[in-house]
């Protein structure tokens, strides 16, 4: 089973506890609302260029509010079974959605106070730490300071080159990733200045 497809069988496990109208970290997004994300990106070519192109996110608003409106067993079953047969995101679901998965669940785990990350295996972290060093490289593009980001056993990437003052980030590989997509609820620590260290946490780190 890919790391994909274990994080998918977990989100769906944890979505099942906490239910549909829990809180997650996808803005004022509730559970329900992640899952019919996840069924209209997989399910529904026509409407997923909405998620990245905006002329067309009038109608995945729309789309995306009637999925979401279906029985909440019925969604979770529709993220749990994946990408059906005939949908262009079948034959790479284990690589397209290694970090889809994995961010969500993260989403819904960290939604409310009181969590703590995970243990991951090794495995899983070195796969993450592949995907952040060149991911990262556009989360942080638009920082004023070199970015450098350094795992807990010292492996570093310079994944924004920039002449002047530098900032580390130090954590897991699966706190970085995060970090790279735009969340704040992480476990990382920071080495720089308080103005660069400020200004590099505060970034548009959406990709």
């Amino acid at each position: 089973m890919s790391i994909a497809q274990r994080e998918r069988q977990k989100l769906v496990e944890t979505m099942t506890a906490v239910g549909p109208e829990a809180p997650t970290l996808c803005g004022t997004w509730t559970v329900r609302d992640l899952a019919a994300h996840l069924v209209v990106r997989e399910r529904r070519p026509d409407a997923a260029p909405g998620i990245m192109l905006k002329p067309f996110a009038g109608y995945l608003d729309g789309v995306q509010a009637k999925t979401a409106s279906r029985p909440f067993p019925e969604l979770l079953e529709l993220v749990r079974t994946g990408p059906p047969w005939w949908s262009p995101l079948r034959p790479v679901d284990a690589i397209a959605n290694v970090t889809e998965m994995f961010v969500h669940h993260e989403d819904v785990r960290r939604g409310s106070p009181g969590w703590e990350p995970r243990a991951l295996s090794q495995v899983d972290e070195d796969r993450y730490w592949q995907l952040v060093r060149r991911m990262a490289r556009r989360s942080y593009r638009n920082s004023p300071v070199q970015v450098v980001l350094e795992t807990l056993d010292e492996r570093r990437a310079v994944v924004r080159s920039k002449s002047g003052e530098e900032v580390v980030l130090t954590g897991a590989p699966s706190e970085l990733l995060l970090h790279s997509f735009g969340r704040d609820e992480v476990r990382i620590e920071t080495t720089g200045t308080p103005e660069a260290v400020q200004a590099v946490l505060t970034l548009d780190r959406s990709v």
